[in-house]
């Protein structure tokens, strides 16, 4: 049983001093800025992989999204395609205004082959790769796959069935798009870059040629 009397003599749970001490402490306040400004994580884009890379571009903004709903209301910025290097394979995706950009790219058709090209140019594509994805370019077109639309990769993610597509569209544009096979639900494009092997990159590339796409 705890005491009336507390050690400065005043009644427990009137004491001024003991109520003091038995205060909880003070929670620690968030970091701030100079000027009062709470401090902030950098945005996402700052924090993205840069590794070398060849361009193409700049296209109008809705060139990218022309297949949206909303484009034909909302102003998209200029962007354009680059290949990079990234840990793991390439990475074809837009970039606007120094931002990556998720979704899948798209550029003209005649631009594709020359983007790959000048990659290998500059060193961005090497050794074996740079031969399996330059001899793609150069398949010819064979038979009924002459007149495609669609050309294929196949692959796995995890448990899921994947492909790498590439797609041509009115106006003489491709997009290079990785679709997922969820269970109940079909194909679904993934609304991101393109980052896989160049052999996945060289086999629709293949494909792409031989049906006159490039």
């Amino acid at each position: 049983m705890s005491p009336i009397f507390c050690r400065h003599n005043r009644f427990g749970a009137e004491c001024p001093i003991c109520s003091r001490e038995s205060a909880p402490a003070p929670r620690a306040r968030s970091a701030r800025r100079p000027g009062g400004s709470k401090a902030t994580r950098p945005p996402v884009g700052s924090r993205t992989f840069r590794g070398p890379y060849a361009s193409s571009g700049p296209y109008d903004g809705h060139d990218g999204d022309r297949d949206a709903k909303h484009s034909a209301s909302v102003p998209n910025p200029s962007y354009e395609v680059r290949l990079e290097r990234v840990p793991g394979g390439l990475r074809l995706a837009q970039w606007s205004g120094g931002a990556l950009e998720r979704q899948a790219p798209v550029l003209p058709s005649a631009h594709l082959g020359r983007l790959i090209l000048t990659a290998i140019e500059r060193e961005v594509i090497e050794g074996q790769e740079a031969q399996e994805l330059g001899g793609a370019l150069a398949a010819q077109p064979v038979g009924d796959s002459a007149g495609g639309t669609t050309a294929t990769s196949p692959g796995r993610a995890g448990d899921l069935r994947e492909e790498l597509r590439i797609e041509r569209f009115a106006e003489g544009r491709l997009r290079l798009g990785r679709w997922l096979l969820r269970p109940g639900r079909g194909w679904e494009l993934q609304s991101a870059p393109v980052m896989l092997p160049a052999s996945r990159f060289a086999e629709a590339l293949r494909q792409a040629a031989g049906a006159g796409m490039l």
